[in-house]
């Protein structure tokens, strides 16, 4: 993979963790509803540092609360639905240096991106460029060296083994599936 080709943050730079996408102001108090986009979602609370929008601005939450499927976020300092409206369809994020370490065994999606994918058969794949969340499952996308890519489901029968101290995501090639 060529350098131009590599996705995520330069190297020393923040890494940045979309946590939910905030649609628009909710009621007078300076509300927005947020739709969750985080397998964490006890993790937003008052009192948290969290960026928002492309140029990853930084603000702090005062409260959260729940509201359908996502959530009502009130930013510090912005106390109106006029104030709230600048956030209006816009993503908050945090920084992949702030967020707790996973139990042994569990991986963030980023941790993921750049390892090499074997087979079982130790034929080499190509590099896990990107995981998309389908809902059922999620797929990796994997870029091939000669630039063709390879979509795989991320199930237990596909992922056999994830070795991050060697960067090599293990597969199982289930028939059909190439």
């Amino acid at each position: 993979m060529t350098e131009e080709n590599k996705k995520g943050s330069p190297a020393g730079e923040s890494i940045y963790l979309a946590i939910g996408f905030m649609r628009r102001p909710h009621g007078v108090a300076g509300e927005i509803i947020m739709d969750l986009h985080t397998d964490f979602p006890e993790r937003i609370k008052g009192g948290r540092k969290v960026y928002v929008g492309e140029n990853h601005e930084t603000f702090t939450i005062s409260t959260v609360r729940t509201h359908g499927n996502g959530v009502l976020v009130k930013i510090k300092g912005f106390d109106s639905p006029e104030t709230a409206g600048r956030f209006r369809n816009q993503w908050m994020y945090v920084k992949s240096s702030e967020v707790p370490a996973l139990p042994e065994g569990k991986y963030y999606k980023h941790e993921l991106v750049g390892l090499i994918v074997m087979t079982d058969e130790g034929e080499k794949l190509g590099v896990l460029n990107e995981v998309l969340e389908t809902g059922a499952n999620d797929v990796y996308t994997v870029i091939k060296e000669d630039g063709r890519e390879i979509l795989l489901p991320a199930i237990p029968d596909v992922v056999l083994e994830v070795n991050m101290d060697e960067r090599i995501l293990k597969v199982h090639i289930i028939e059909g599936l190439l």
